[in-house]
């Protein structure tokens, strides 16, 4: 019989300094991923489109793609466990006073990596993707 890893739910939202379109345009154009991580990212956003980030440390599958509303993600990192499945990432994005609110949740992440991931997309998502749209503004 085989055993199925405990898997959690990380959510987090954010107020990012740019319109709906800004914010999915630099998740999914992989220069602009780049740019904003500063790091390789890889990405053929159509759905069915496979994407890469962190020199290849995150891979998946784009889901679902509506430009400037939601992205749907297969996703693993090179940290889950042998076997685990690919975990479910969605961003949500709504024009809000200040730019656009960002909700993510984030299913299926293997127990042992969730503080990781969640502490992971802040420091490196979040964060620098605020100070890339605040040096635009400038």
């Amino acid at each position: 019989m085989r055993r199925t890893a405990k898997t959690v739910k990380i959510t987090q939202k954010e107020i990012i300094p740019a319109t709906p379109m800004e914010v999915y345009e630099a998740y999914v154009d992989e220069e602009k991923q780049t740019e904003f991580t500063g790091s390789r990212a890889t990405s053929d956003s159509r759905v069915g489109g496979e994407f890469t980030a962190w020199d290849g440390y995150i891979t998946g599958k784009y889901i679902e793609l509506k430009p400037g509303k939601k992205i749907v993600q297969e996703w693993r990192s090179s940290d889950f466990p042998e076997g685990a499945s690919p975990s479910r990432f969605e961003i949500s994005l709504r024009e809000v006073k200040g730019g656009t609110e960002l909700t993510m949740t984030h299913a299926g992440v293997p127990e042992g990596a969730a503080g990781d991931i969640g502490q992971g997309w802040k420091d490196y998502y979040w964060e620098p993707i605020k100070k890339y749209f605040k040096a635009r503004k400038q």
